[in-house]
């Protein structure tokens, strides 16, 4: 689909999240994230002391009055963080709505049926049968039982080159709101109006039915338990000052207002503020990769995959099979054969047909057009294909076809033919044999040619710790070969359905969380046991109702990036929170004693930026806390960009960055507002 314009400084998007701000604000929206709602209880009872300073024209009533000005400030902006990522999810949403409004269908009463009724999309059923003709908008999710068409799927996917579906093919797969550019079919509804994939997408991308991960309940309950300690702490304090007050007859009894701004300086509420943002922004960066995540555990999922299955078709390999060289069996020269082949190859509109023209084209500057000659298709009885050109016959076709067509016309086989094609095929490439009437000239060695960086991506995630599996219907040679030319861990030859779904228990059964790509109903067994399943968007119903993760722009390679971005989604928690958790270090130096001093004066000790005003400090922390987290929004949606690399040497670097820089930054920005609120103090 054409991407909208969904940066963070967009117009459209900042006045929507600002509006959001306030609406969040009602404690029943509050009431998922723990931490912020006890921040906003913190900011009425300040606001209501404040109220109360003001009419008994107390002397710091200034004091009360700032620090709840910027504890509902505090509770803005987490309200923004999380509306900002809500924001931009609605604004792709509404980029899919165009593709869906006032779609007709020709709606069937049976497949043989030749009348059709022009009913509203809205009214289509499950199990419904319709017909699509050229320059019909599909109505409706379905399959294709009859037909083939060419289709635009532009307004899902984004790619312009229309994309060919066929009826009883793992390409039956047809989406709502994408165009037919040629070609007529006919299908049946795989869901009910208002439940179609595009549907799913809008309510996905706006956020409306994400769900917690794992990793965030319990990053969730580690927030709830610290803030419950932080309260009693605070409470303790206020038990101290009382006792130090009546009993030893110094200091005095710390406000209530002086409590609550100690209560949210040491409480997490830089990455309870930013937490729904990162796993909304987590959804939001899959989406821009073209990549629907069905459920937020998908998300994580991909984050902490350790074993990759991957096809070796369209993933590691390009799938269509290139020439890579010419053999020719003992007396007979490369030149012969390459006219052979390419004469051969006259007319063959196949992917292989025309890599041997261009190969001999370009290698032995072959450029021969015959007159008139007699086209010979592939015929899958003979196994054969070629040209006759007046009375001479040219053949290519697979070793056995080969033999037995030679044969029928009393040719010799020669002897090194077996050991060239038994190269070829160790070598993991396929032997096409080529003849001219009955005489053998040898071998054009096709290859399924790698993938170019593709195995450099493999060692990357071999640092990252993952392991990959190459799946393959090719026998054990031909796998072998190719798993070593791209570099990956193991292979699955002569792979079979129940094999990947046995392969994929067995690893689960050791511990190891396992993500691969499907598009076929075959695949759906495998599918639906991964713990990340990814299924191609032009494949069949089966794989994606199994799938828990889907691929737009029909790339198994897809598979990798989904990788990565679930490695960024958790690492950027990990970088928040680490920030988050030695922010709340500095500002112990600070607030602390600023708050007892007045009783202990052994704890100015802790008083390392010598601020000497104790209000103004308790400000300057309250406004820094509050301050931070727009700041941090940015980090939050765009991610830490992942780079493989082990855990330990990540935590380290996590640590030096975000853990190191956490308890600095602080100290800078306390000292500096300080500073600033003592220019004003001074000035008034």
């Amino acid at each position: 689909m054409k991407k909208k314009d969904t940066s963070l400084f967009d117009k459209k998007i900042l006045k929507e999240a600002f509006i959001n701000s306030f609406k969040k604000l009602s404690p029943l929206e509050l009431l998922r994230n723990p931490v912020m709602l006890s921040v906003e209880i913190g900011a009425v009872i300040t606001t209501l002391y404040a109220i109360f300073d003001i009419i008994s024209k107390v002397k710091y009533a200034w004091f009360s009055v700032n620090i709840s000005i910027w504890l509902w400030f505090t509770v803005l902006f987490s309200n923004f963080a999380e509306s900002i990522a809500e924001s931009r999810g609605k604004v792709r949403a509404s980029s899919l709505r165009e593709s869906k409004s006032n779609l007709m269908a020709k709606k069937l009463e049976s497949k043989t049926s030749k009348e059709y009724t022009l009913v509203s999309a809205n009214s289509l059923r499950k199990g419904d049968m319709f017909l699509m003709e050229k320059d019909d908008i599909i109505p409706i999710d379905g399959e294709l039982i009859d037909g083939v068409l060419l289709i635009n799927e532009s307004a899902v996917t984004g790619e312009s080159a229309p994309v060919v579906r066929e009826a009883g093919t793992d390409k039956s797969s047809i989406t709502a709101g994408t165009k037919i550019v040629s070609g007529t079919a006919i299908a049946i509804a795989s869901v009910n109006a208002g439940e179609t994939f595009i549907d799913k997408m809008i309510s996905l991308v706006e956020g409306a039915k994400r769900r917690k991960t794992p990793n965030e309940m319990a990053l969730d309950i580690l927030l709830i338990s610290l803030t419950v300690v932080f309260i009693v702490v605070v409470i303790n304090f206020r038990a101290l000052s009382y006792y130090t007050v009546n009993s030893i007859h110094k200091g005095s009894v710390v406000s209530l207002v002086v409590l609550i701004s100690l209560f949210v300086c040491l409480a997490p509420t830089t990455i309870a503020a930013l937490l729904p943002a990162i796993g909304i922004a987590g959804m939001d960066r899959l989406f821009k990769r073209n990549v629907i995540a069905l459920s937020g555990k998908a998300i994580e999922a991909a984050g902490d995959v350790n074993v990759l299955l991957l096809d070796k078709t369209g993933t590691i390999t390009y799938g269509d099979r290139q020439a890579h060289d010419l053999l020719p069996v003992e007396g007979v020269s490369k030149e012969e054969l390459a006219k052979v082949a390419y004469v051969s190859s006259i007319g063959d509109t196949t992917a292989e047909g025309k890599s041997i023209l261009a190969f001999t084209k370009e290698n032995y500057k072959i450029d021969y057009t015959p007159n008139s000659y007699k086209l010979m298709e592939f015929n899958a009885s003979t196994r054969l294909s070629g040209v006759d050109i007046e009375n001479d016959i040219y053949r290519k076709g697979s070793f056995d076809a080969m033999i037995k067509f030679i044969k029928s016309l009393n040719g010799e086989i020669p002897k090194d033919l077996e050991s060239i094609v038994s190269k070829v095929a160790k070598e993991g490439g396929t032997p096409l044999v080529v003849s001219k009437n009955s005489k053998i000239y040898g071998v054009v060695y096709l290859k399924d040619i790698i993938k170019p960086g593709i195995k450099e991506r493999f060692k990357d995630l071999r640092k990252a710790g993952i392991k990959t599996i190459m799946i393959t219907g090719d026998n054990s040679l031909t796998a072998a070969t190719i798993a070593a030319e791209a570099g990956v861990d193991d292979f699955l030859a002569e792979a079979k359905p129940e094999d990947k779904l046995s392969l994929i228990r067995k690893y689960q059964e050791e511990g190891y969380m396992v993500a691969m790509t499907g598009d076929g109903t075959n695949d759906a067994p495998a599918l639906a046991q991964s713990d990340v399943a990814v299924a191609m968007n032009a494949g069949t119903q089966a794989a994606k109702e199994a799938a828990n993760m889907i691929d737009l722009d029909n790339d198994p390679s897809k598979l990798l990036d989904i990788v990565e971005t679930g490695k960024e989604i958790l690492i950027t928690r990990g970088a928040i929170t680490t920030f988050s958790i030695a922010n709340d270090i500095a500002k112990y130096f600070v607030i602390i004693p600023a708050s007892m001093s007045n009783s202990y004066k052994e704890l100015n000790v802790l008083n390392i930026l010598h601020l000497s005003h104790a209000h103004l400090a308790i400000l300057a922390a309250v406004i820094f806390n509050a301050v931070v987290i727009p700041m941090l929004i940015p980090l939050a949606l765009k991610g830490v960009k992942y780079r493989p690399m082990d855990a330990q040497t990540l935590l380290v670097k996590n640590l030096t960055i975000y853990g190191v820089g956490g308890i600095i930054f602080p100290f800078v920005g306390i000292y500096v507002i300080y500073l600033m609120l003592e220019l004003i103090w001074r000035g008034l």
